[in-house]
């Protein structure tokens, strides 16, 4: 991957001009006005797999960068044919080898919004025309990044000199497995700071239920083989035909499906000639109530969904030198236990646990295989599970940042990256939440009713579905509302206190008898007093049975001292106090705010501003206690500390590339030296708690600083991270768990999916409607009124 620091553009500006900063890259730069990187590739509605690759990650990239810049195409069309392409595609390149390409370079170095070219590279592209289209890419006067999607071992001299004099002009190579860029530097001496490994992509798929979706396409009953592509004989269908009565003696109930139409260009040389062999075969093995054809191009949904029903999927290629296969990866990107030949693409992600490879035209291997997997189902989930988790970095949206940071690198000052909100979308924590309440865990996107349920989840989702109701007032958040109200009251116990752990039958489990669950009761207090702030708003019966809740609740507060379940309690009081304001919520809140007082002045010193001798979790709670309190008494002292020890803890967790919260995995003790390298153990709940916290903190400073803060840390979700990947699935609407230090934690469980929610209404609360006049209630100074663009 690129090495290279991507800087916040406010960094080190006045306060005015990076407010101005900022308001450029939330609204950023008109299409008009904004850089263009030209796609020089095969493009639809011609079909072959480089086009659809094209297509694919130009979506991706304009899902996730349309304000960073404009993607324009020029198609690579086939000799003797003119095809008529879709707006986005500005420019023509011909195959035919009589025609110059020095003219088209000459157009684009003539338009100067165009700061990076990338060229599809596929040498059947430019046959017999290698040396026209050097000397196109010689007259280009523009970085160009070549993507070689085809990278032969043991070349001959010609083709070896072609390569390297495609990669000395230029400026990146990109490559989709490790071992094409093994080759590149070993066989083609292509200098490795040249080139980068970027993955095929895959699509996020929703994992949905696979009997239902064999009802859908009538195979109901049917264990499904499967494979597809554009047909050629390469692709050795033949293979698996000659594997099948095997296969039929054990399994009777096997269907194989053989997905797609015959490749145009093997049409146009041959005609129908090879699927016609392929039929002759089924019928002459007697088949044909095991093998069908699906003879044209599918849609992508369908295709997706043909492959999520697949039991076990065959890739059968006999070109040992594939370098890459996209088919390949969307089948194990759809949970597919795979079957393969050894090309190198498979070498290189297959193992033991993720797969089966079998020797090339093996039909013997291939059958016992099948055979393998068919008969045992928990290994075709634990091999589906490794997949799955193998290629989670290859999702179009990481393949897409990944893409998006070499242009920012190579165009130099031209392009400044600006992540797209996605949409708010509560589908997944809906999907989560039963009758009874939010399912604590999931596996990978489907909700783990053994897990039980957890206060701690419920009352953080109680708080994010209010938010959501604020924001919307869709009168069907209501109903999740009450469901999570009802739940924090079924575990509130006679003495006032709460329990946590809830089983799958609704039972308190034992563990709530081995941990401290003081946290866990300053949640459920924090959740009720949110509802109670929110009463002109919500049902009348909503409100009153949460403030009876919260009356019990608090009767044993005085006896809570951590930290952390105090701050929690103190938001809770003060967002009542903001309906219901009494002598006796702003007792409590001095009461509980001055025993951390006490405990920043016994372990703060002017190097060290904070309330204990470590940093752990859910830190950007206590600075916001502390302000929330001064906003409740007017408390200078207060202010002062939840400044000092916010701005501190900031000094910590934000480094030049964005966010690093603490992680789990080691806290950070005082006279600890901030970690070099990222360690992994980054979970979604601290970004979103310095998130909110950071919204509460400009509401009173007003610091833009805040604000650009709040959008570095939100990027966090969307893949400004250390790994350069999602943590958040614009898929299922959920949150991944967490970020370790060389993968992401697929598992979308109810905290991480709270957490993300939460995160994603404050910054469109506080980001989006940051242009409107907002006011504050600050104590004893009246309204404060101030405007601020984002």
């Amino acid at each position: 991957m690129i090495k290279k620091s991507v800087q916040s553009p406010a960094k080190n500006l006045p306060s005015d001009r990076r407010t101005s900063v900022f308001m450029a890259n939330e609204y950023a730069l008109t299409d008009v006005s904004l850089p263009e990187i030209l796609f020089i590739t095969s493009y639809p509605p011609r079909e072959c797999g480089i086009a659809t690759y094209s297509q694919d990650l130009i979506k991706a990239l304009n899902n996730k960068f349309n304000h960073s810049f404009k993607i324009n195409i020029c198609a690579i069309e086939p000799e003797n044919e003119q095809i008529r392409y879709p707006s986005e595609v500005k420019f023509i390149l011909h195959s035919d080898p009589t025609r110059s390409l020095t003219g088209l370079a000459t157009t684009i170095n003539l338009n100067p919004n165009i700061k990076v070219v990338l060229v599809q590279h596929e040498f059947g592209f430019f046959q017999k025309r290698e040396k026209k289209f050097q000397e196109f890419l010689e007259t280009l006067n523009k970085p160009v990044i070549v993507s070689f999607h085809t990278v032969l071992p043991k070349p001959s001299e010609l083709l070896q000199k072609q390569v390297q004099q495609i990669a000395s002009v230029a400026e990146s190579i990109v490559v989709m497995t490790h071992n094409s860029s093994k080759l590149l530097i070993e066989d083609y001496s292509v200098p490795e700071n040249k080139i980068t490994v970027i993955a095929h992509g895959t699509h996020l798929v929703a994992h949905s239920d696979t009997q239902l979706l064999k009802e859908k396409y009538q195979v109901a009953g049917r264990k499904i083989l499967s494979t597809f592509g554009l047909l050629s004989s390469g692709k050795s269908i033949e293979t698996t035909l000659r594997a099948l009565p095997e296969i039929v003696k054990v399994n009777p109930d096997v269907l194989f499906l053989i997905i797609g139409k015959t490749h145009p260009s093997v049409v146009k040389q041959e005609g129908e000639k090879y699927h016609e062999m392929l039929a002759s075969m089924v019928v002459e093995l007697k088949l044909q109530a095991h093998v069908k054809f699906i003879n044209y191009f599918l849609p992508l949904p369908d295709l997706l969904e043909y492959l999520q029903l697949t039991d076990v999927y065959l890739f059968t290629s006999k070109d040992p030198n594939q370098a890459v296969s996209g088919t390949f990866s969307y089948a194990i990107s759809c949970g597919c236990p795979i079957v393969s030949t050894p090309i190198p693409h498979a070498r290189e992600v297959i193992h033991s646990d993720a797969g089966i490879i079998f020797d090339f035209e093996n039909s013997e291997q291939l059958a016992r295989a099948v055979v393998s997997l068919l008969g045992n189902e928990e290994l075709r989930k634990n091999i589906s599970s490794h997949g799955l988790h193998k290629m989670a970095s290859t999702a179009w949206e990481n393949v897409a940042i990944a893409h998006a940071i070499l242009f920012e690198f190579i165009a130099k000052d031209q392009i400044s990256l600006h992540y797209k909100k996605p949409n708010v979308n509560v589908d997944y924590i809906k999907k989560l939440t039963t009758d009874f309440g939010m399912i604590q865990f999931s596996k990978i996107n489907q909700p783990d009713i053994d897990s039980g349920y957890t206060l701690d989840d419920n009352a953080r989702a109680m708080v994010a579905m209010c938010q959501h109701f604020e924001h919307t007032l869709d009168s069907e958040d209501t109903k999740y509302i009450n469901i999570y109200l009802n739940f924090i009251q079924h575990c509130l116990q006679t003495e006032g206190d709460f329990l946590n752990y809830v089983d799958e039958n609704y039972a308190f489990t034992a563990q709530n008898h081995l941990t401290n669950l003081a946290d866990s009761n300053g949640r459920a207090i924090w959740a009720l007093g949110y509802l109670i702030s929110m009463s002109a708003l919500l049902p009348p019966a909503l409100a009153a049975k949460a403030t009876s809740i919260m009356d019990r609740a608090l009767v044993n507060i005085h006896e809570i001292h951590s930290p952390r379940a105090m701050s929690f309690i103190i938001k809770g009081i003060y967002y009542r106090n903001l309906k219901a304001a009494s002598p006796y919520n702003q007792a409590l809140i001095i009461q509980l705010t001055n025993r951390l007082v006490q405990m920043y002045k016994h372990e703060s010193n002017p190097e060290w501003q904070w309330f204990e001798s470590y940093l752990t979790y859910a830190n950007s709670t206590l600075p916001e206690a502390m302000l929330c309190a001064w906003l409740a008494t007017g408390n200078k002292a207060y202010k002062e500390i939840a400044k000092s020890s916010f701005d501190f803890l900031l000094s910590k967790i934000f480094r030049e590339k964005g966010i690093n919260v603490i992680s789990n995995k080691s806290w950070f003790q005082k006279g600890d030296i901030l970690p070099i390298v990222p360690i992994g153990g980054e979970q979604p709940i601290d970004v979103a708690y310095t998130i909110l916290a950071l919204g509460k903190f400009y509401e009173v400073f007003g610091e833009v600083d805040y604000l650009v803060k709040m959008r570095s840390s939100f990027n966090w979700f969307l893949g400004e991270n250390h790994l350069h990947q999602i943590i958040y699935n614009p898929c299922t609407g959920g949150c991944y768990d967490g970020l370790e230090e060389n993968y992401v934690n697929l598992n979308q469980g109810a905290e991480s999916t709270v957490s993300y929610l939460m995160a994603r209404l404050t910054v469109e609360k506080y980001i989006h409607n940051s242009l409107q006049k907002r006011t504050l209630v600050l104590p004893n100074a009246g309204q404060v009124s101030h405007k601020v663009a984002s």
